[in-house]
């Protein structure tokens, strides 16, 4: 559309691919069978859709399909994995968690505090990771669950997942991640990883919005969850609701085509990335860098500016679509939770800019970047 500004927030949402739109199409209108009507082809045609569309997935994480509970996005996930499984525990329960997770992690733990359930939120070192033998040191007889972001959705930053997977076995603690940003960006094999529930969505992956799953590990020690919705039993009796078809079908089909290109994708916007910083760093001086400088997601990059005030330079950045430090969540614009765990001030917290690149950038929208900024930056510091 002209005039829009060159969209760079693709960890906030992402741009539906309209391959995944065409999948998509025939399931509102010619076939727009309910999944759970199992007496005539409209239902069974639905329902086989919907089928397809769980192994997609599963395959995409490495994992059997019967484990894929789909859910209305990310949030849900996260909610029915941490109140379903202290729920479950029927005993007195403690949940640890970190500094820099999404606040759909963390403001569903707020409220199990107010609940009675104890709660434990480790710090995150000056990368926003977490620590395995802090996870260690925290875990109690009556801890239930761990649960731990894969890839930060603020600075990109990569857990070491392997390592605090592995504590959790050696305790018999169960492991949660939020798997949101990672799915489709990095290579995962949920099917090896020492992870028990995974939270992903379709529209980090240039699927549709309104849809996410729970993964839910089979076999072994059997998971127990108290649902959040009842109401007819759906998706084996821990989300109960008429699925969204299409939606379900857009997802299936995003993951399918993240599977085909994942590696040469992901090389791609990770040079991208590293042009946008090697940019950025000739054009100007008193930068910071936000999150680990190797280990984070390739197409992201979270800048502190030294000298400039937060709010001018989001104001003045029209030829770019960008997050700021200080709008991490649209109903609060306090700074964000993530720079300040990490020991960002709130001065440098509010000047930083998150760039989400994706499947659809380019060069030339790089080249744009660097030319909005360093001339909004200069302009705000002279």
């Amino acid at each position: 559309m002209p005039g829009r500004p060159v969209y760079l927030d693709n960890h906030a949402t992402t741009r539906v691919d309209p391959r995944v739109l065409e999948a998509m199409l025939p399931f509102f209108a010619e076939r727009y069978g309910n999944a759970a009507s199992v007496n005539h082809a409209w239902g069974w045609d639905a329902a086989e859709a919907v089928e397809a569309a769980r192994a997609q997935l599963a395959s995409l994480m490495n994992v059997p399909p019967n484990g894929i509970v789909f859910t209305s996005g990310a949030t849900e996930a996260n909610n029915l994995a941490l109140k379903g499984v202290l729920a479950a525990a029927r005993r007195p329960a403690h949940l640890i968690t970190t500094a820099a997770e999404h606040r759909s992690v963390l403001d569903p733990s707020d409220r199990l505090k107010r609940a009675g359930f104890d709660v434990t939120v480790l710090p995150v070192d000056e990368f926003a990771r977490a620590d395995p033998a802090q996870v260690a040191d925290a875990i109690r007889p009556e801890t239930v669950l761990v649960s731990v972001i894969l890839a930060n959705n603020e600075v990109g930053t990569i857990n070491p997942l392997e390592e605090i997977g592995r504590v959790c076995r050696e305790r018999s603690v169960l492991l949660h991640v939020d798997a949101v940003q990672a799915l489709g960006k990095l290579p995962l094999d949920f099917g090896t990883l020492p992870v028990d529930l995974a939270s992903v969505t379709a529209h980090k992956l240039h699927g549709p919005k309104g849809v996410g799953a729970l993964y839910v590990r089979r076999g072994g020690r059997r998971i127990r969850l108290e649902p959040l919705l009842d109401g007819g039993g759906h998706e084996r009796h821990l989300r109960s609701g008429t699925l969204p078809v299409p939606l379900v079908v857009g997802f299936g089909a995003a993951c399918e085509l993240a599977g085909q290109c994942l590696r040469e994708e992901a090389s791609r916007v990770g040079e991208l990335r590293d042009r946008l910083w090697s940019g950025l760093c000739s054009a100007l001086d008193g930068l910071v860098l936000n999150g680990h400088p190797a280990d984070r997601l390739p197409g992201n990059l979270n800048v502190s500016f030294e000298g400039v005030d937060g709010e001018a330079l989001m104001t003045g950045l029209t030829r770019i679509a960008v997050s700021s430090g200080s709008a991490c969540t649209t109903a609060d614009p306090e700074p964000s939770h993530v720079l300040r765990a990490m020991g960002r001030g709130d001065f440098l917290t509010r000047a930083s800019l998150r760039f989400g690149l994706g499947r659809f950038n380019t060069s030339a929208d790089v080249e744009t970047a660097v030319e909005e900024v360093a001339a909004v930056v200069r302009r705000l510091r002279s």
